[in-house]
């Protein structure tokens, strides 16, 4: 029986849950977060388990897609709902998404992509700039 892409992330975010990280499998290791955001056009909820890196007090994903042509449907989903629920360890908290853009961009991608290195070679892949995406604790 194989696994669906559905049924990894489903496995993850219950691991994620269950013991604050993940414990097997390729995130093994890996700063992992929940990102839970509204659908962009279906207007459901819609959870999807990011690997991140930090700068500061915010957090920092990348829309990679593994180097696909199009960028992932969580992307498109916070471009039309900018505030998100992430799940860290034991942590939930509401936050805002804005999407890098000229320095920030750069820095953010080269030390995310420094940490976890897959990402380099995600940008080899794909003629799309690919988006880093700052998430902001909503106080």
């Amino acid at each position: 029986m194989s696994t669906t892409f559905q049924d990894f992330n489903r496995d993850l975010i219950k691991d994620l849950r269950t013991n604050g990280k993940a414990t097997s499998g390729p995130f093994l290791g890996k700063h992992v977060l929940i990102l839970t955001t509204e659908g962009a056009k279906s207007g459901d909820v819609r959870e999807n388990p990011l690997v991140y890196t930090r700068d500061g007090n915010h957090y920092v994903i990348v829309a990679s897609k593994g180097g696909a042509p199009t960028h992932p449907a969580w992307y498109h989903n916070l471009v039309k709902h900018p505030e998100v629920t992430v799940e860290v360890g034991n942590e939930k908290f509401e936050a805002r998404a804005h999407i890098a853009q000229g320095g920030e961009y750069e820095r953010l991608y080269t030390q995310h992509a420094d940490i976890n290195p897959g990402f380099h070679d995600y940008r080899q892949k794909t003629t799309r700039k690919i988006p880093v995406i700052v998430l902001e604790r909503i106080h």
